[in-house]
């Protein structure tokens, strides 16, 4: 399908970034978060203390095909880590609670210096007494254990654009799990699935619609309603369609979420030849069968040869 040429679930766009990036989340998922320069070696060189980043969350979003086509504002409600109320996402009790860390005075790694063969080698690492937070808390906070986050529902709102597809992952900047004591937020990333139109066929930006004519139809001609995203329209069929003819409607598609522009919506044209007749009705497709206008001739016979030759091409 169209998706598997175009877009694939890896994809990501930043709904509060433009243009829209890919989303790679460069941490753990759990609500532990990372460190950045956590741990050195060589012989100089630095570090800092460690900063936390709150794990991401996916989620799956499904969109019927007007949604698809217009954009669409969903509310999910997720169960999330929050920074905690009472503390304020610190972990202490009170303000007063924080103090520098003893052992790494703050700078969230200790150095060693070990003699080897080829000399001292200086090596750090993150230092245990805080795990690289470069404080420590002298008095937890009751309500989330020290640890500044605490599990909760919330309700988020998402702008997810008109053009979307089926696999297309979305990221929401900082609407994941809130990061222990502080620190960046995780990402809330948006898995697109896409529910099945009940006639349309979606290829691309391009709607497709089979249309099955009366016979009677497709050779005297008349007005159809065929549906479209916003509702049905009327087409008109000139006599003497054939089977397999393809209409056109310019700009009845899905918008390119790329760029401007809208698809096609593509009525394949289909003629019902019907299984039984009654002895008045057969005696008329008889009559018929004397007429010259009835037998294709041989211009006819080559142009529908070359029609179906292409399509195997």
């Amino acid at each position: 399908m169209w998706w598997e040429r175009s877009f694939r679930s890896e994809r990501g766009f930043n709904l509060f970034d433009l243009p829209w990036l890919w989303s790679r989340d460069p941490c753990a998922a759990d609500h532990s978060g990372c460190h950045a320069n956590a741990i050195g070696l060589g012989f100089g060189g630095g570090s800092s203390p460690r900063y936390n980043r709150g794990g991401d969350l996916r989620v799956k979003v499904r969109l019927n095909l007007q949604e698809v086509a217009n954009g669409v504002e969903k509310k999910i409600k997720v169960n999330k880590y929050v920074a905690c109320s009472h503390c304020g996402g610190s972990g202490a009790s009170d303000p007063n609670a924080v103090s520098t860390c003893s052992t790494c005075h703050g700078s969230g790694h200790v150095t060693r210096v070990q003699q080897t063969i080829l000399g001292a080698m200086q090596t750090q690492s993150v230092c245990p007494s805080c795990n690289g937070d470069g404080k420590t808390i002298t008095k937890k906070c009751p309500h989330c254990n020290g640890e500044g986050i605490i599990r909760q529902e919330e309700v988020i709102s998402i702008n997810i654009p008109a053009g979307v597809g089926e696999g297309m992952q979305l990221s929401v900047s900082g609407k994941g799990n809130a990061a222990r004591r502080g620190g960046m937020s995780g990402d809330l990333l948006v898995l697109i699935e896409e529910e099945e139109h009940p006639e349309l066929i979606r290829d691309e930006n391009d709607l497709v619609y089979n249309l099955l004519l009366p016979v009677t139809t497709a050779i005297l001609g008349g007005t159809v309603e065929v549906p479209t995203v916003d509702g049905r329209v009327k087409v008109k069929i000139d006599a003497g369609t054939q089977p397999g003819k393809v209409l056109r409607l310019r700009g009845k598609g899905l918008p390119n979420i790329n760029r401007y522009g809208h698809g096609d919506l593509l009525v394949h044209v289909g003629v019902y030849i019907p299984e039984q007749l009654t002895k008045e009705e057969q005696k008329l497709v008889e009559k018929l069968n004397d007429s010259p206008n009835v037998m294709p001739d041989s211009s006819t016979s080559k142009s529908f040869f070359q029609n179906f030759k292409r399509m195997f091409e």
